[in-house]
């Protein structure tokens, strides 16, 4: 009766187009629904692919997964002993790789939460996984929530993730089995979720340029990982998603290079870049006891280059 319930209640907001003007959650139905062609008590498994074509998925993003794989580990630890399995997707909606306790192994793999199974929203409806690919954000699909009404045993936090270049990558995945699970805990859980998701991110963004200075805001936080990639010449040669967005850099194009002091801007107060870029300055001229060849060295530039950022920093 319950799933019955849900399914009468789904095609009914689907078919609104009012509802899903003013309702996030219902124009997922309507697209599910109309665009995708679902039918909300369909009980069949979600899809999986082959062992091979799972291999080359992965082979894909092999540096993002070698990356995500001990902060996926850290979320498990804090997330497992509740019911909750963590999962990393790939743009497609694909599981790439899995976190589960023993205990719910067998629960999740029966509801398709493993390695290989296809969670788009074309494929599965609302679901957070696929959900949050579509729409490119945060995301909780808190048990009716979802299209399916097979699946609204679960609850389903997730978080995107873009990639050095500022392209959608994937999406980070906790769902739980538990059926006292509340939607407040959901969303509480959902903030760490967002949190290692931009850790994931940064990681990342660092690796794909190891010879440049990275650069971060002051005013970043746990969910927006806003940096900057600045060679020795202090030429802006990459940005992470949200920095493209805050600079006005484009979302997913070859970043023109220019001046990280161009590109900042200078006002009468320092920006959060600038304040870190002059106290990385202070702390190398410290360390070196005030020499300026053996503070650049450190920091990897030229003299040349020192000498302007002091310059430009106004640091005597």
């Amino acid at each position: 009766m319950a799933q019955a319930n849900h399914i009468d209640m789904v095609i009914e907001a689907a078919r609104s187009s009012s509802a899903a003007a003013v309702s996030p959650l219902a124009a997922s139905w309507r697209r599910s629904l109309i665009n995708h062609g679902l039918d909300p008590s369909n009980q069949r498994a979600p899809d999986r692919v082959d062992e091979s074509a799972l291999n080359l998925r992965r082979s894909a993003v092999d540096r993002l997964m070698t990356i995500a794989a001990p902060r996926l580990d850290q979320l498990f630890g804090l997330v497992g002993n509740s019911g909750c399995c963590v999962l990393l997707t790939d743009v497609d909606g694909v599981v790439l790789d899995q976190r589960a306790g023993s205990g719910d192994a067998e629960t999740f793999d029966d509801w398709g939460l493993c390695a290989g199974a296809v969670w788009s929203e074309a494929a599965e409806g609302t679901n957070g996984i696929g959900t949050c690919l579509t729409e490119r954000r945060q995301v909780v699909i808190h048990r009716s929530d979802h299209f399916f009404a097979r699946n609204t045993a679960m609850s389903c936090m997730d978080a995107p993730i873009y990639g050095a270049d500022g392209r959608l990558i994937g999406a980070l995945d906790v769902s739980s089995c538990r059926a006292d699970q509340t939607e407040a805990f959901s969303r509480l859980i959902a903030a760490q979720v967002a949190q290692t998701a931009r850790q994931i991110e940064q990681d990342n963004f660092r690796a794909a340029f190891p010879g440049a200075r990275i650069i971060v805001t002051s005013e970043a936080n746990a969910s927006d990982a806003l940096l900057l990639a600045v060679d020795e010449d202090d030429i802006v040669i990459g940005a992470t998603h949200a920095a493209r967005r805050a600079f006005g850099l484009g979302s997913e194009d070859t970043i023109r290079q220019q001046p990280a002091s161009d590109l900042l801007g200078r006002t009468g107060e320092a920006t959060g870049f600038e304040r870190a870029e002059r106290a990385a300055l202070k702390r190398a001229l410290a360390r070196a006891g005030g020499n300026h060849s053996q503070a650049a060295k450190a920091l990897g530039i030229s003299r040349a280059t020192l000498y302007r950022r002091l310059n430009r920093l106004e640091i005597d």
